[in-house]
């Protein structure tokens, strides 16, 4: 995570995104780079546009001069403006680093609402495999002490334990292994405890504290919801589950659901296509 994208359009909400943001860049030592998106083409003059990017450019300055303090290093703050469709450019701009994650808030104003609310919400998330962590309003934690870790039967579930451990070690956070399914039978039982078993040892191995639990219910979202407010979590780990529709790639129901719902902080991590039963690679970690 040497590089951090935070999207700001100035509202509060884009705010708490940056304030995410420079936690977790003083745990990494990561460079966070503000990213605000002019609409393009636009209906302005061309002086009124630069007119507009220069009053932009101004206030990301004083962005910088405010919250460049509450870094480690005060230098690691810095901010770009680009044209175009928001999600694109921010996807683009995380894609121009290596190791690099964005966080940002899930609500906004002006062009950034209307983004990540409706059938476009999580084209941020759908449109890379960088690792994205999303924060609601209100949700702001004080430090990352609990990290909730659910486990399906599906492939791909483990996909994102080795971000999820290196988080955990920058933080000396305490993950929560819970098993989820909406059904008892002995094939899901012996899968989810093969799983778990697999991750808490990798857990173990490197030094990171875990604890593990069993949740059955009708709504894996609401249960893992539930689950995170009971021992106070700071951050949820989950897959977006992404399946392949006919011209893009969408979210599963269950990362929907979380993404909307959670109170708490969410990562999502996208899925490798390539997947060899028993290992796995995800954002330059062995697994």
């Amino acid at each position: 995570m040497k590089h951090i994208i935070v999207p700001i359009d100035f509202s509060k909400e884009s705010l708490n995104g940056l304030r995410l943001a420079i936690l977790f860049a003083n745990r990494f030592d990561s460079v966070v780079q503000m990213v605000h998106v002019q609409k393009f083409p636009t209906s302005l003059t061309p002086g009124q546009f630069e007119e507009e990017e220069k009053i932009i450019e101004g206030k990301l300055q004083k962005l910088v001069e405010e919250y460049s303090t509450k870094m480690e290093n005060s230098a690691n703050l810095t901010y770009i403006v680009k044209k175009g469709k928001i999600y694109q450019e921010v996807v683009n701009q995380a894609h121009a680093f290596e190791e690099s994650a964005i966080i940002c808030s899930t609500h906004g104003a002006s062009g950034f609402e209307e983004f990540f609310i409706g059938s476009n919400a999580f084209r941020i998330i759908s449109a890379t495999q960088c690792p994205v962590i999303t924060i609601r309003h209100g949700s702001m934690p004080r430090d990352i002490k609990k990290i909730i870790l659910p486990i399906d039967v599906s492939a791909d579930t483990r996909q994102k334990v080795p971000i999820t451990t290196e988080i955990a070690k920058a933080f000396d956070a305490e993950v929560h292994v819970i098993a989820v399914a909406t059904t008892h039978s002995e094939e899901v039982d012996l899968k989810l405890n093969a799983f778990t078993k697999q991750v808490c040892t990798y857990l173990k191995e490197h030094d990171v504290r875990f604890q593990k639990a069993s949740l059955r219910g009708d709504n894996i979202t609401d249960i893992t919801i539930e689950y995170s407010l009971d021992v106070n979590a700071d951050l949820v780990s989950i897959m977006t589950e992404q399946n392949f529709a006919i011209s893009d790639f969408v979210l599963g129901s269950h990362a929907q659901k979380m993404l909307s719902r959670s109170p708490i902080p969410v990562l999502s991590v996208t899925p490798k296509e390539v997947f060899i039963m028993g290992s796995f690679k995800t954002f330059g970690s062995d697994y």
